[in-house]
């Protein structure tokens, strides 16, 4: 039954992305990403941004199938934190929109959809199986509220930040909800699996028109809205399930993770602005270190071939982290290692890309004609 949520939200997602590709020509002056100049960007044509939309609606089509199928308690709760995901998808698509910033609007739109997700759910971060860190987590509630505030907020922006080429955020989160719902079914959490498996469904239907061809973006409020509802899961899925390792949500979100604060420590070490964005992320060396070599044309559809050969790597490394988390959910010093082996793992690959020392075998290259 649980895959009937899938198929609702994907049908859904799919139809809006279609809309609004379709319909480009109507809304490109207000919902386009006009800028293909930026150190961000690589497009070479304006291109609708508005795919929160799509996945937000895909989510939220499945809510009357929950009021059918589902008991009281976890569509209504479900139904709750929609609302709360509305907040940061509201301050993400007002700046795919408005193109003025707004670095505090956005960021007040999470913390405030963060704490009415505790309001009105109860979903908090309560232990962290760190002895020291859990005793103080139970005496001091504010602590606990904070550091979910702080962990979710965290994690919504650094889905944004890996969200550089056609199919990355989109499929790296994907790989996350997936595991989610596969461990919320292990230990029978049924309302944590169907909002994950409806989320995982509306992204299904967005990466049809977003990769290969980047017929539409994510934006920031479709990366807001995956960040926040794939952190938010993982909390409550940690918080309602002793059996699950709080290390689990670690490491199921390491990539995103060690990226932003890799990039936080790289902008301070070169005394940047951390909130400005420069052309130095792990996703970005990979398209100038390896993908030139594959398809080295200047040309539009090179360029777009290039962009969208990015992605899959960026998969495969995420997923270094999301299937031992899948397998040893339940074991914390295992994750803990796996903690450290991913982010040695991360810091190899980002100096010898930096260094221009690409391991072969991790180059692509485009077949000779014979």
């Amino acid at each position: 039954m649980s895959l009937l949520y899938l198929f609702i939200a994907l049908l859904v997602s799919f139809i809006v992305c279609m809309l609004l590709v379709h319909y480009a020509h109507a809304h490109a002056h207000v919902t386009g990403d006009h800028d293909t100049t930026g150190v961000q960007k690589f497009h070479d044509s304006p291109v609708p941004r508005v795919g929160g939309l799509a996945l937000f609606a895909g989510m939220l089509s499945t809510l009357p199938a929950m009021f059918v199928l589902e008991n009281g308690y976890d569509a209504h709760g479900a139904l709750c934190f929609m609302l709360t995901a509305a907040a940061p998808l509201a301050g993400g698509v007002a700046e795919d929109v408005l193109k003025r910033g707004f670095i505090k609007l956005r960021l007040a739109a999470m913390i405030a959809g963060t704490l009415l997700m505790i309001a009105l759910l109860g979903w908090r971060v309560v232990r962290l199986d760190i002895s020291s860190v859990d005793h103080w987590l139970t005496l001091m509630p504010l602590l606990s509220v904070c550091l979910t505030v702080f962990a979710v907020t965290g994690v919504t922006n650094a889905i944004n930040i890996i969200d550089g080429y056609n199919g990355l955020a989109s499929a790296v989160s994907m790989i996350i909800l997936t595991s989610i719902v596969y461990i919320a079914l292990k230990v029978g959490d049924r309302q944590i699996a169907i909002l994950a498996i409806s989320l995982l469904g509306a992204c299904a239907g967005f990466i049809f028109w977003n990769w290969p061809r980047g017929l539409i973006f994510l934006g920031d409020g479709g990366a807001y809205i995956l960040g926040f509802v794939a952190s938010s899961l993982a909390v409550a899925l940690v918080m309602r399930n002793p059996a699950v390792s709080a290390w689990y949500a670690l490491v199921l979100m390491l990539y995103p993770i060690v990226e932003t604060v890799f990039t936080i420590n790289r902008r301070v070490f070169r005394k940047d602005n951390p909130g400005f964005p420069d052309a130095a992320h792990l996703h970005q060396l990979i398209y100038k270190r390896m993908m030139r070599w594959a398809v080295g044309s200047c040309d539009v559809a090179d360029r777009k071939m290039r962009n969208s050969m990015t992605s899959p790597y960026l998969w495969l490394f995420s997923s270094l982290s999301v299937i031992p988390a899948s397998i040893f959910w339940q074991h914390g010093h295992l994750l803990q290692l796996f903690t450290l082996a991913f982010v040695l793992a991360y810091l190899w690959l980002y100096r010898r890309l930096a260094r221009f020392r690409t391991p072969k075998w991790l180059i692509f290259r485009k077949p000779t004609k014979p």
